[in-house]
């Protein structure tokens, strides 16, 4: 029997070492899924904040009322002309063709001046922009087009300012009538007036010219009379247009010669000139 108690102890250690290696083993993993928790907890919170900030960043760009606005199509003698535009707080921020005169000279024309019209619209905020010089045609279709792309824009984006001018016109006397009454000697002052100049007398007929003027700019030019009969209805008919283009672009008399009617494009200058002297006085 005193033989028998060492063994007893050293099984009781034994078990003893066991059971507590037992336990040590159990409460570890316990441990483990906690703090998987908590990092998905923490991996979760990173991924909403992420999520939260490409919102703010669309909240901003939406903020800022930027809208991009297609003009009509301009046509010219050289092909059509299409501008469109970027607004943004009501200046013009981009401008830049969809549609362009190319081929051959034209794509020289274009490459040269459509940089600079560009520039002039942003920087003028507005379609009174200069012609590009040896680009006539291709800058009156610019500004055309861009006129029309400020046009929409502006109904797009300012139609609480238009009914109230509305409101100011339909309704001098009332509550508003102050402001109606102010905005009204201002419609007057902008609107166009229409001049017609002195018969120019050239050696194959009568030339005279009316233009439309507003706010100091040619806004379109025609001829009232122009040689007619034979040769002369072939040479108005193409002659015409272009000086009529060439007045509007250049704002001034001081237009080139259509090659081949000489006599028609003198008589149409000087004619020209007179209107303008007289919208001028």
């Amino acid at each position: 029997m005193k033989k028998s108690h060492p063994i007893r102890r050293a099984v009781l250690a034994g078990a003893a070492t066991v059971s507590g290696i037992v336990l040590l083993l159990s409460l570890k993993p316990a441990s483990d899924p906690a703090s998987a928790s908590a990092q998905g907890a923490a991996a979760s919170q990173q991924s909403a904040a992420a999520q939260e900030s490409p919102q703010g960043g669309t909240a901003q760009q939406s903020s800022s009322g930027a809208r991009t606005v297609t003009g009509d199509v301009a046509q010219t003698q050289y092909g059509p002309v299409q501008v469109r535009v970027t607004v943004s707080g009501g200046k013009v921020t981009r401008s830049e063709v969809v549609q362009i005169p190319s081929g051959g000279r034209s794509t020289e024309v274009s490459n040269s001046s459509v940089p600079k019209l560009n520039q002039e619209a942003v920087a003028a905020g507005s379609a009174d922009i200069d012609a590009v010089s040896g680009a006539t045609y291709t800058s009156a279709g610019y500004k055309k087009s861009l006129q029309s792309a400020l046009d929409k824009a502006k109904a797009q984006g300012g139609g609480a300012s238009g009914s109230a001018g509305t409101a100011g016109a339909a309704g001098p006397a009332g509550s508003a009538g102050s402001s109606g009454s102010s905005a009204a000697p201002q419609a007057p002052a902008a609107q166009a007036r229409t001049v017609t100049g002195n018969v120019a007398q050239t050696q194959y007929g009568a030339v005279q010219v009316r233009v439309t003027v507003s706010g100091g700019k040619i806004t379109k030019a025609e001829a009232v009379q122009a040689p007619k009969g034979g040769l002369s209805d072939q040479k108005t008919a193409m002659a015409v247009p272009k000086l009529n283009q060439e007045a509007v672009a250049a704002g001034s008399a001081d237009i080139d010669a259509v090659s081949g009617a000489t006599y028609t494009s003198t008589g149409y200058k000087q004619s020209l000139q007179s209107a303008l002297d007289k919208a001028g006085g």
